[in-house]
């Protein structure tokens, strides 16, 4: 019986792994929860499956979950409050679907509990991969991608020799304007941006996707990841989305996984690794599967992918700076204080103003963060 904390229990990722853990009672226990405010579906969750603690980042959410509660269950709040419940040594294993540079602190706090880390969130590996990457090494602490594109690129580089490793083959479907001109681009509204052909997903990551930022962020997480520079890395438009990454080695061979698209897959496979555990899900019906088509993205048409690519090259300070802007001219879009192509231009922006640290400490990572995402505000207050 494993003990697994759900940190972002409430959003999707978070969602379909009590899901999985709903399938499995007898191999895994949920432990603690948190939620940002969704109270209602949190309340639910505990109902459910009980755990020993949850933690609400919003105190009069937290004050009020907690009076309806029993107290055996343990109630935190606020950023402190997350970074306590992290702490508990009787947690496993850490599901970490917390969205967005939110995640940056709580990741530190739980690396430095020893306890291995199902990741599904990328941004903060943006912000400080390398620093990350070097601390849970030296803790012993597994970090395994819950993406299922990160996923499928860990399975496929499994037990391999990643010295032979020649490119790895990042796909993405293209989001719901991939084939829509430029014109169509400039007036998109929020709730068709937020309409992904596909999947259902949270606010942010449907926006990123819409203008391969997302992609963009996968680029740096991969490279960070799997220890890779940025020429091993090519991203492929792959509408089927059937194909989550292929690997190519030296001798030609190549890797891929496919499967269909359902986060619960890799979500299972983090929980349950090494072991692969069955599942109920339909499998693809080759027979009927006439084609799989791959193509190169078009940066001109979304330029935030190919800013992506410009902090992939530079590194230092100027992924966690591109990664901040976006956040804040996401949020701004959502709230329609800017258009949809504007996205891109304030991002570019703040780069442009970015005096570049190479090799930064986790200091010079957090002030970064503050500046970009001061900076990104204020030009947007210029646009309106």
């Amino acid at each position: 019986m494993k003990n697994i904390a759900i940190l972002g229990s409430t959003g999707s990722v978070g969602k379909n792994t009590l899901s999985v853990i709903r399938r499995f009672p007898d191999r895994f226990r949920v432990i603690g929860l948190s939620a940002n405010a969704d109270i209602k579906t949190l309340d639910g969750q505990i109902k459910e499956f009980h755990p020993l603690f949850v933690c609400l980042k919003d105190k009069g959410a937290a004050f009020k979950l907690e009076r309806n509660l029993s107290p055996k269950v343990r109630v935190f709040s606020d950023d402190e409050g997350l970074i306590e419940l992290i702490k508990d040594k009787r947690i496993g294993q850490f599901m970490f679907a917390i969205s967005g540079s939110a995640a940056f602190e709580p990741l530190l706090s739980a690396i430095d509990s020893g306890k291995d880390i199902a990741l599904a969130n990328k941004e903060a590996l943006v912000m400080a991969g390398p620093l990350i990457m070097r601390i849970s090494n030296r803790a012993r602490v597994k970090i395994i991608p819950v993406d299922s594109e990160q996923s499928a690129i860990w399975q496929c580089l499994e037990g391999q020799d990643r010295g032979r490793l020649k490119t790895i083959y990042l796909t993405a479907s293209g989001g719901p304007f991939y084939h829509e001109s430029g014109r169509v681009l400039k007036s998109v509204s929020v709730p068709r941006v937020l309409k992904h052909p596909r999947w259902k997903m949270g606010k942010k990551i449907s926006v990123d996707s819409a203008t391969l930022m997302n992609k963009g962020l996968e680029l740096l997480e991969t490279m960070f990841l799997f220890d890779v520079s940025r020429n091993k890395v090519k991203v492929l438009i792959h509408p089927e989305a059937l194909v989550h990454s292929m690997v190519e080695f030296v001798d030609g061979a190549v890797l891929a996984q496919i499967s269909v698209t359902d986060m619960r897959i890799p979500i299972q496979y983090a929980l349950s690794y090494p072991e692969r555990l069955n599942n109920s899900l339909p499998g693809i019906d080759f027979y009927k599967l006439r084609a799989l088509n791959f193509e190169k993205p078009d940066i001109l048409r979304f330029p935030c992918l190919g800013l992506a690519y410009q902090a992939a090259e530079e590194l230092g300070t100027l992924p966690v700076v591109m990664n901040a802007a976006n956040e804040v001219a996401v949020e701004e879009f959502l709230k329609e204080r800017l258009k949809f192509i504007e996205i891109a231009e304030i991002v570019a922006k703040v780069m442009r103003r970015h005096k570049n640290s190479l090799n930064p400490t986790l200091n010079d990572i957090r002030s970064a963060n503050n500046w970009a995402r001061q900076e990104a505000y204020s030009l947007t207050r210029r646009l309106n």
